[in-house]
């Protein structure tokens, strides 16, 4: 063979290597990539333990919304199963006690409300078992299987039939809900359904609330929460009740706290009753979830997490009673704790950079969970003596092709001396990066915590070239009751203090570019945006999301009337409580960043009208600005195509003003 043919074949293989590595190359997310991603929720336990139903979300793009279907994943993780194909959503699944049927709820159909329906787990369609007029918000099968608890909302007569629509009429205190609209009345009541007469009775009535239906062991009673206080809107004092699962029958208050009561879960021998306590008996957006005891029959509760000093949320039995399992929200954690049912110490069963955010129990004492990690989105795992296995393999296909950031927790210093923890996602390929363009992301609540879960704004961000950095400011949850009440009737100053602390310290590290720094955010974190602007200059460019920084503007047109009464007080007492924290606002003449607003044209969360406020004093104020309203959209933003385009013009504005390509 010719030395010129072998150089020509050596060339050639030299090419194919390298064709075959570019095309094996990895590639940052793109806002697109929302159409690829999956999620699983309400994962059930088979009966026998062999199975595990659960919900798989997953974007229509030619609809051009997300769809929901049932799947089964056997408990070795060795067979999956999509089990519905429907262009219908289904939602809640739930095994028979004889592991036979598989029941959920869907619209299925066109259906003008949903309802239940029955899967035989050896084949054959669906049936639907109900034909109810109203909204079915919950419900459990009784132990035996024979009977069904409903818990159903009694909706307004919502008929287009008439060419004009009846007034809207309303005396409620607490008037509008977003995605609910306006609320003019509606009550929520338990029902039994009897599967063998195809019978429903009526267990409850009034002018109250019942939600949240379990069924103790033997299948006599259940245990429910609600609010049976004169005018229930005007607090949070819900309460543990029990009934005999018959018509007529009374129910008796388990407990009497006048905070908040619920999550209702019957020990395994049902004599104990364990659940979610508030610890605080007046309202506070900034309370925190305790678990608590307290005997079936009636008696004095215990609260089992009082010394921990962190919300605890999900909790189960385990299958011997000692034990109450939950989780724990610490320190950007979220872990698997246990609690000794009889003197609430408590230790990890399973933590670490991941976030945990399901429980359920399975036959052998073991448990099934979801979690995430910051390098992949959510799946289900088993968790067998505080290790996880994996079942579910729904996000390789979305991770394949894709560099993602792996983030590094850092704490910074406020000029207070306080320590706040953050998380800094740097540009995937660029670990060590230094001198970058920064973004500071904030997350919503406030009471909530940027974790070691996935979190997608921040990797679509920092796959556009960005360090971006999510700190859990003071008002986040995750480090004790102090903490996040500490800004309580002084939004936007602690925060704030925190959010430019953790600028300077990422700046004084070498890895922030002191002349490229964007900040954004949506709800609270939007709402933090405004206040961050009309504190600091240095900002080259914002986005702020379904915001508000003139509350008192606010009073009555937002859905939050308990805290703005409890917290800042009634306007016309307490205006310079109002007007303290709408300084962004009335100092808007104080920003100079150009400032991208966005918001859903639904929103009755935050409304529109806080957005379009603050647009409007910066268009007049001459600042670079622009409003972006998503036509139908609620608080949050669903539509994948919408979704698509938010990321689009984050990355545009902030790119058109921080000069990425350095």
């Amino acid at each position: 063979m010719s030395k010129i043919l072998l150089n020509s074949l050596l060339l050639t293989c030299l090419a194919a290597g390298t064709l075959l590595a570019q095309s094996s190359a990895k590639r940052p997310l793109k806002p697109s990539d929302v159409y690829r991603l999956k999620s699983v929720s309400e994962p059930k336990v088979s009966p026998d333990g062999g199975w595990v139903a659960y919900v798989l979300s997953s974007a229509d793009s030619a609809a051009n919304k997300r769809k929901k279907d049932l799947w089964m994943v056997s408990w070795d993780g060795k067979e999956s199963l999509q089990l519905t194909h429907t262009p219908d959503n289904e939602s809640s699944p739930e095994w028979s006690p004889d592991g036979k049927y598989l029941s959920f709820i869907s619209s299925r159909g066109g259906l003008d409300q949903a309802q239940l329906w029955l899967m035989d787990r050896r084949g054959g369609e669906a049936k639907k078992i109900t034909s109810l007029k109203h909204s079915l918000e919950d419900y459990a099968w009784s132990p035996d299987g024979k009977q069904i608890a409903l818990a159903i909302k009694t909706l307004a007569d919502t008929s287009t039939n008439k060419k004009t629509k009846d007034p809207i009429v309303t005396d409620r205190f607490k008037f509008k809900q977003d995605i609910e609209g306006y609320l003019i009345g509606e009550t929520t009541h338990l029902y039994v359904y009897t599967l063998a007469t195809n019978k429903i009775d009526t267990l409850t009535k009034g002018d109250y609330n019942e939600s949240s239906p379990v069924w103790s062991p033997d299948g006599r009673f259940l245990a429910f929460v609600s609010n049976r206080t004169p005018e229930p809107d005007r607090n949070t004092n819900t309460d543990i009740w029990v009934m005999e699962a018959k018509p007529a029958a009374p129910a008796r208050q388990l407990t009497t706290w006048q905070g908040s009561d619920s999550s209702p879960r019957w020990s395994p021998d049902g004599k104990t009753i364990a659940y979610l306590r508030s610890s605080s008996e007046t309202y506070s957006m900034y309370d925190q979830s305790q678990l608590a005891v307290v005997p079936a029959q009636g008696g004095s509760p215990k609260v089992l997490s009082q010394s921990l000093d962190r919300d605890v949320s999900t909790i189960r039995w385990s299958a011997d009673g000692k034990s109450v399992y939950g989780l724990v929200d610490d320190d950007r954690q979220s872990y698997v704790a246990r609690f000794d049912a009889s003197t609430g110490k408590s230790s990890r069963v399973a933590d670490g950079e991941k976030a945990f955010t399901e429980l359920k129990k399975h036959p052998n004492g073991e448990w099934l969970t979801i979690l995430s990690t910051p390098t992949l989105p959510a799946e289900l795992y088993a968790l067998e003596k505080g290790a996880t296995r994996r079942l579910t393999m729904h996000q390789d296909s979305f991770m394949a092709p894709l560099a993602i950031a792996a983030p590094e927790g850092f704490t910074s210093t406020s000029k207070d001396g306080t320590k706040v923890s953050g998380l800094l996602f740097r540009p995937p390929g660029n670990a060590s990066g230094k001198n970058l363009p920064l973004l500071v992301f904030i997350h919503g609540g406030p009471v909530a915590q940027d974790d070691w879960g996935f979190d997608l704004e921040r990797q679509m961000l920092a796959a556009g070239g960005y360090a971006v950095a999510a700190v859990n400011y003071r008002g986040s949850n995750g480090r004790g009751a102090e903490f996040t009440r500490s800004i309580y009737a002084d939004w936007g100053n602690l925060e704030v203090v925190d959010l430019l602390g953790a600028v300077d310290y990422l700046v004084k590290e070498g890895i922030a570019d002191p002349e490229r720094l964007g900040i954004g955010g949506w709800s609270y974190g939007g709402i933090l945006t405004n206040a961050t602007i009309a504190t600091d200059t240095r900002f080259k460019a914002a986005a702020s999301g379904a915001g508000v920084s003139m509350q008192l503007s606010f009073y009555g047109v937002d859905q939050y009337i308990l805290q703005n009464e409890n917290e800042l007080g009634l306007p016309w007492k307490n205006i310079d409580n109002y007007l303290k924290v709408g300084f962004p606002f009335l100092h808007a003449d104080r920003i100079k960043t150009p400032t991208l607003f966005m918001v859903g044209e639904k929103d009755f969360n935050v409304p529109a009208a806080g957005t379009e406020q603050m647009y409007q004093a910066l268009r007049s104020l001459g600042v670079p600005t622009q409003l972006v309203i998503y036509p139908g959209q609620y608080h949050g933003i669903s539509v994948p195509s919408y979704q698509k385009d938010r990321f689009e013009r984050y990355l545009k504005w902030f790119d058109k003003y921080l000069d990425v390509s350095k």
